[in-house]
């Protein structure tokens, strides 16, 4: 059981009680957001240890959020995780010239999604610990 911090980014409800149930269920502390803009106020001020980011976001979309991100030197080093329905080729070009680090298709495989989510941070924390 990990005791990480992940923001998820998502504007539909039922998809961030999915992603949340499945993170805290593997004992992850789940913030959550709604918006590009809550998502950048939380991010700045919590610091999680990962962000999954919905691509299609009212307002401002979570490929702007996680250019802003990555822009700002408060939040620049948190890996930010693409989690998007948008499959279609290119999109996760896209995603990575933003400043994702990764990319998760929607919808998420429940059984597979824990796992995917352990590698990003074991990553993550391999690079903060190299620098």
């Amino acid at each position: 059981m990990s005791e990480a911090r992940i923001l998820v980014v998502e504007d539909n409800p039922m998809n961030l009680e999915l992603v949340s149930d499945v993170l805290e269920a593997h004992g992850y502390r789940v913030l959550q957001a709604e918006t590009g803009r809550k998502a950048l106020e939380i991010a700045t001020r919590e610091l999680p240890d990962l962000v999954l980011m919905d691509i299609q976001l009212p307002e401002m979309d979570g490929l702007e959020v996680t250019r802003r991100l990555k822009h700002n030197e408060i939040t620049r080093e948190i890996k930010v995780i693409a989690l998007t329905a948008h499959a279609m080729r290119g999109d996760e070009d896209k995603a990575r010239e933003a400043g994702c680090s990764g990319y998760i298709a929607k919808p998420i495989n429940t059984r597979e999604f824990a796992g995917m989510i352990e590698e990003f941070l074991a990553d993550s924390q391999g690079n903060r610990s190299g620098k």
